[in-house]
């Protein structure tokens, strides 16, 4: 993937529930924003890297423009969107074809135009060509041209992507093969709500990337921010706040919940991020289970470390508390963060590479048996049902997470707190740090 900063920038506009997020989707080719029939879905900026024949460019979503909105946050929203069609090469205004235009939408359009970019308007929503609407509605506009499309049914849209591809800059020269084909790392910061997922990661980048609110829940989508440290390209993942399904009031913020879940399947490292004033609570529980079934390295951050009071907290003893309260992740390292002075949130950064390094060890078979016939002998191996196991021979089988098969004579599970005090002793024999570890039984 190129790095960001050299794509040019396709951003697209336009009122709420026009179809924006849908569009996003089709152009790109994965669904990476949430598409809801409820107004309102994106609130931050969502970007993603589209191609079309030979050419790339970074499109981007944005939160929808709203008259009378009384969203407290829905002025951050506007800004964001403005801020983005200014550092845009072109922009894509997009309406719907099955309504009338709106002062608003009008006035848009004017502010837009006076931005001097290349400007695309959009008719979507257009699920039925033969019934074709009056067309004098949009032509108001004083556009030469107009773009009608369905992103829902995929009407067009070769159009409208041949029509962008025209109006992209020139390609930049001299971009190394190595910049085109760069994956970024990427990290998953997840949390309950309103822990300062989304302030941590714009310490991170240095500039408010992202909206931040005390307002529970103002993520809603999955963001993906890049940032680049010593040549190397992070992809940063602010999720959604996740939490029961019970307890969340519209279905908005279910898909949300779903996104980011997801998320921890596709992350190369997961950060459970936690609020030092009220920790670990049984939702912080659950996420860490999440993360821990997933297989994938984790970092813990405790936030919010500003507002300690430091003669009454000690941290060695405040890691022991989170360790006992969550002991199957207790393998994680943690470190103490402010996301609003920016203390350690740096070394989030190195925790993760660490422990990614670490889950894609490999221990040589050999190596593996040795230290297998000595430990063995001291700690015999013991089955589910309270059974001595024998085992012939151990092999590792994959890593991400590390996973070894142990020979023996029975293919039953291994007793439970054998394997966690077993993953334990690999941690510290091989140097596995911050990965959940596999075990598996198999009959020779």
């Amino acid at each position: 993937m190129m790095k960001i900063k050299k794509l040019p920038r396709v951003v697209i506009l336009g009122y709420p529930n026009v179809g924006k997020s849908t569009l996003f989707n089709r152009i790109l080719g994965q669904r990476k924003a949430l598409v809801h029939s409820l107004p309102g879905m994106t609130r931050d900026l969502i970007t993603g890297v589209a191609k079309v024949g030979n050419r790339e460019f970074l499109l981007v979503d944005t939160g929808g423009f709203a008259d009378g909105r009384v969203d407290p946050i829905s002025a951050k929203v506007r800004g964001k969107a403005w801020e983005a069609a200014r550092s845009s090469d072109v922009l894509i205004f997009l309406v719907d074809g099955k309504r009338l235009l709106t002062p608003g939408e009008e006035e848009l359009f004017l502010r837009l135009k006076k931005l001097n970019k290349p400007l695309l308007v959009v008719v979507n929503k257009m699920d039925n060509p033969e019934l074709e609407p009056d067309f004098s509605e949009y032509y108001r506009l004083g556009q030469d041209e107009l773009i009608l499309i369905s992103a829902e049914h995929k009407y067009n849209l070769d159009c409208l992507n041949e029509k962008i591809v025209e109006l992209l800059p020139p390609p930049s020269a001299g971009i190394s093969n190595k910049e085109k084909t760069e994956k970024p790392f990427k990290i998953a910061i997840v949390g309950r709500i309103n822990v300062g997922k989304s302030s941590l990661i714009n310490q991170l980048c240095g500039e408010e990337r992202l909206l931040v609110s005390e307002i529970p829940g103002t993520t809603r989508d999955s963001v993906d921010t890049l940032i680049t440290r010593n040549r190397k390209t992070y992809c940063l993942v602010d999720t959604a706040g996740i939490r029961k399904f019970s307890g969340t009031k519209d279905s908005r913020e279910k898909a949300s919940i779903i996104r980011a879940k997801r998320n921890i399947e596709e992350a190369d490292v997961i950060c459970l991020v936690m609020d030092i004033r009220e920790f670990p609570t049984r939702q912080d529980a659950r996420i860490a289970t999440l993360a821990y079934k997933s297989g994938k390295p984790l970092v813990i951050a405790l936030n919010k470390w500003d507002l300690a009071e430091r003669s009454k907290v000690n941290p060695v003893e405040l890691k022991n508390y989170v360790y006992q309260r969550l002991n199957f992740v207790d393998y994680a390292p943690l470190v103490f963060v402010s996301a609003l002075s920016g203390q350690r949130v740096v070394k989030i950064l190195d925790l993760a590479e660490e422990v990614y390094r670490s889950a894609s060890k490999k221990v040589e078979t050999p190596v593996l048996n040795k230290f297998w016939q000595k430990f063995s002998q001291e700690y015999t191996p013991k089955m589910k049902d309270g059974s001595i196991l024998k085992v012939k021979y151990i092999v590792q089988k994959g890593i991400r997470p590390p996973w070894f098969v142990l020979f023996g004579h029975s293919r039953g599970p291994l007793l439970l707190s054998y394997e966690k005090f077993l993953a334990d002793v690999f941690r510290k024999q091989f140097g596995f740090i911050g990965t959940p570890i596999k075990f598996s039984l198999k009959k020779s």
